[in-house]
């Protein structure tokens, strides 16, 4: 990953309300969860809500598709993996040992 994209990741993820958003993005799973529901579920005004997703959907970390007359919103969990990769792509200098106590996420 490039340094400019984990900065726009990094910066999406930087506000509460967002950060909120993608968390339970993540525990509600990669099927998607409905725009209205999203909004519901965390008391958010559909405004605010659209301006948030629009910013982590820009960010490369949701997708959305279209489904009727709503939105599903869905993590992308391969971007945060590559973000993981960014931030200890030279851990430890490369020394395995040393980073044993960190769970590194498989290579794609």
């Amino acid at each position: 990953m490039k340094q400019t994209l984990a900065i726009d990741a990094f910066s999406a993820l930087a506000h509460d309300t967002r950060l909120d958003i993608f968390r339970l993005l993540v525990k509600r799973g990669p099927m998607g969860t409905p725009a209205m529901e999203i909004g519901r579920l965390l008391d958010i005004k559909p405004s605010t809500l659209s301006g948030h997703l629009a910013t982590l959907k820009r960010a490369g970390l949701v997708s959305s598709e279209r489904q009727h007359r709503e939105i599903q919103y869905a993590p992308r969990l391969e971007a945060v993996n590559g973000l993981v990769r960014f931030l200890l792509e030279d851990c430890c200098g490369g020394d395995e040992s040393a980073c044993a106590g960190i769970d590194l996420p498989a290579q794609a």
